[in-house]
């Protein structure tokens, strides 16, 4: 077939692939694809599905340390809680965006982000215990404002349904307002599960199954042609004008089946612990039933031979490329004994009535595990897909061009400002830096019980995983798209460094990170350095930021990769790697929140004040962005962690806060105000600096604020000094209700702490309504 009408036939039946990797095909096979062929490798060869852009550079990532139970190599990474009652437990986490879909159809898109998420957990044998949700919205006062506020409302409502609907409450979350987003917002997800080591479920077919007969059970949401193609969707740059043809690659959320389908689930999993019988579990997410069941078996080398009339569906005369790749929400993938196949049916539609739940919904057998190495597809008794499964799964890889970018911009002459309070104000007002209250009221938060510090309450949520035991787990996720703008190696530096100081500021211990890399184009060569690069200030910070008391890497063990976060036109968002961090402590009860809480105690200032306002919200409000991005030095970076923890767990500071969006000024207007307002104490403080007063009020180079009972301060200062750290008393807390910062024996500004409420309390809400 000549190229061109090759090309037609491809564009003709939605398919992505190139020429060059079509015409791969029938060396691989042995022959000319069929159509259903055609329609998997699209799939399986996409960005999303086979990381063929980054896969090559992933690999600098550090992904071991004596914490990882589990690695980045299935469904979700597990590191160690601890030991208890002679078990040894697990924090599953997973990470992953829902980029395009939300852009396109928000509430949807986001709400089956939640819902995917919550599958890859529940899929390693684990109960979910939390979500973290870091979101990234265009400019709500800009030129595409309408649609922008229609997006971030739509978003949080479709997280809060789905999640609410599920009893899964959200712990943390971020969100940033950027006009390079309005085009493509970001919606990525965290999931936290908890499982002991010995009961974790893997997503792959056990060895047992090369001497006894497994099959492959589908269990869920009758089959539709919803989300078909959304792996190849989420691969491609999206265009306004196919915006209604784009909806079709979105799938469809059920959050109550979901809650039924855990429900069962959980079920299958106490019967299979106690029958001690090895299966494998897998979620149907991108790709639907042949990414999953196809994964299943050649990760453990064997084939799979499915019969597509088999599946239960709930539309007449699907192709079977769609039955095989539609991605239908609530569905999941068994492999187990035929011994054990109908007692696992029982469970979901008898003991669990999955077919009066939803309607259409079941288990039901659809395959079987062969020791063959094949994946067999067959159709109205016709073989349509007969593939090496290795093939079907190992996908393609590609060393794309590098092309660094010169940023050029220098930072803005902007005069001192006469009224330093009117622009305290301005900046506890933008959207990014106030409160978020107005999105997580929204969240069911206390569902499970096992709350601690809410989102809000702490830099980083606090949650007690386990009844009857003091250990707590924290969450944080960061990431300030203007510092990847001027620098993508330092943005990611920040992000790394962000998450841990969150964590760290609650006292837990930073233990393992994940990543959500958004990015442009990988095929412009500037886009894919700002990829390399971001990679690069990842696996920096993860090994020199090093693990508590160690030289050992923070390890990743969970992440994704979003590439082609750009308009049609051509316009990126900035070099978004969002970071969540997973710290652990000993004793939840000695987590500390943001709020100031005692009249005289003392403020004490970790980090020193840099010129270092490039991508600072300073700049913003002046109409600039500057160069001067923060450039933390590592080991300066691992020891004020440590400090922090080791003055936490003293039980001896009273609150803790990190320094960053908005600088100084904002942490300790954000310390006195509370969470939601509930403050009632001011602050004075005095700084002595030689940089501007601007610079020292608003500069985000990274530190944190401690407040401290003065009897207590000595043994504080002691432990700094043991980790060699400077710190700095700053200031007392007051009864005056009043935010009051002199400079050098001077006062910039005195504001009335109700003033600082107003701006702070309203300025999201006035974004978006």
């Amino acid at each position: 077939m000549p190229d061109d009408e090759l090309s037609r036939f491809l564009k003709e039946n939605s398919i992505s692939l190139t020429l060059e990797e079509v015409r791969s095909l029938p060396e691989k096979l042995g022959r000319n694809p069929t159509l259903t062929e055609l329609h998997i490798f699209n799939i399986q060869w996409s960005e999303h599905s086979s990381y063929k852009s980054s896969k090559k550079l992933l690999k600098q990532l550090p992904t071991e340390s004596p914490k990882v139970i589990l690695g980045p190599k299935e469904d979700s990474g597990i590191v160690e809680l601890g030991t208890f009652k002679g078990k040894r437990y697990g924090i599953v986490v997973s990470h992953e965006s829902h980029n395009h879909p939300s852009q396109v159809v928000p509430y949807e898109g986001a709400a089956t982000g939640v819902g995917g998420i919550l599958r890859d957990v529940l899929c390693m044998g684990a109960e979910v215990i939390a979500t973290g949700d870091p979101l990234r919205f265009g400019d709500p006062f800009g030129k595409n404002k309408d649609r922008t506020r229609y997006i971030a409302n739509a978003v949080v409502d479709g997280i809060a349904s789905y999640g609410n609907a599920v009893g899964i409450p959200v712990l943390a979350g971020d969100v940033y307002f950027d006009a390079c987003f309005d085009d493509n917002c970001l919606v990525n997800v965290v999931s936290l599960g908890l499982v002991k080591e010995e009961d974790i479920i893997h997503s792959y077919v056990p060895k047992e199954a090369a001497e006894e007969e497994y099959e492959v059970v589908l269990v869920g949401k009758a089959t539709d042609n919803s989300g078909f193609g959304g792996a190849a969707f989420a691969s491609l740059i999206l265009d306004e004008e196919e915006a209604e043809i784009n909806k079709g690659a979105v799938q469809v959320p059920d959050p109550f089946l979901k809650n039924m389908l855990i429900k069962a689930t959980r079920r299958a999993f106490e019967v299979i612990r106690e029958k001690k019988i090895k299966v494998g579990f897998k979620d149907l997410g991108a790709g639907g039933i042949m990414c999953a069941t196809s994964e299943l078996g050649s990760a453990a080398g064997f084939g799979m031979e499915l019969d597509l009339d088999k599946v239960h569906v709930s539309m007449h005369n699907l192709p079977p490329y769609v039955i095989a790749c539609s991605e239908t929400q609530e569905r999941f993938a068994w492999v187990v004994p035929k011994s054990f196949t109908q007692e696992l049916l029982k469970i979901y539609n008898e003991d669990y009535d999955l077919p009066n739940i939803a309607e259409g919904a079941k288990a039901t057998v659809i395959g079987k595990v062969t020791r063959e190495k094949n994946y067999v597809l067959f159709h109205n008794g016709q073989k349509v897909c007969d593939a090496p499964i290795d093939e079907v799964t190992s996908g393609v890889l590609y060393d794309r061009e590098q092309k660094p970018m010169e940023w050029n911009e220098k930072d803005p002459d902007i005069p001192e400002p006469v009224h330093y309070k009117e622009i305290i104000l301005k900046i506890l007002r933008h959207p990014t830096v106030a409160s978020k209250a107005d999105i997580y009221k929204h969240y069911d938060t206390e569902v499970q019980g096992r709350a601690v510090f809410r989102p809000g309450e702490a830099d980083a949520g606090v949650m007690a995983p386990l009844p009857d035991e003091k250990v707590g787990v924290a969450l944080s996720v960061d990431s300030n798209p203007k510092y990847g703008r001027i620098s993508p190696y330092w943005g990611a530096v920040n992000a790394v460094f962000e998450a841990m100081r969150n964590v760290a500021a609650t006292g837990a211990v930073p233990t393992a990170i994940t990543d959500c890399l958004n990015y442009g184009n990988p095929e412009k060569p500037e886009a894919f350095w700002q990829f390399a690069e971001g990679v690069r200030g990842i696996s920096d910070a993860a090994r020199k930021i090093s693990y508590y008391n160690t030289d050992l890497p923070v390890p990743v063990v969970s992440g994704n990769v979003s590439f082609y976060n750009e308009s049609a036109a051509g316009k990126a968002v900035d070099p978004s790697p969002v970071i969540a961090c997973i710290g652990v402590m000993d004793d939840f009860s000695k987590a500390r929140g943001i709020q100031l809480l005692r009249e005289g105690s003392y403020l004490f200032l970790v980090g020193e004040r840099k010129h270092e306002l490039g991508g600072s919200i300073y700049y913003e409000i002046h109409g600039g962005t500057g160069s001067s991005v923060p450039k933390p030095d590592f080991e300066t970076a691992k020891k004020q962690i440590w400090s922090v923890i080791d003055a936490i767990s003293t039980g001896k500071v009273l609150a803790s806060h990190d320094i960053s969006d908005g600088g100084l000024a904002a942490a300790l207007a954000e310390m006195a105000i509370g969470p939601e307002g509930k403050g009632n104490l001011g602050v004075e403080v005095q700084l002595n600096d030689d940089l501007p007063t601007s610079t020292v009020l608003f500069s985000e180079s990274p530190g944190f604020i401690l407040e401290v009972s003065p009897e207590d301060a000595r043994e504080i200062e002691k432990v700094f000094s043991r980790h060699g750290v400077d710190v700095f008393k700053i200031g007392e807390v007051t009864s005056s209700q009043k935010i009051t910062i002199k400079h050098n024996e001077k006062e910039v500004c005195s504001i009335p702490l109700e003033e600082a409420k107003e701006a702070w309390l309203n300025g999201l809400s006035e974004a978006l309504k």
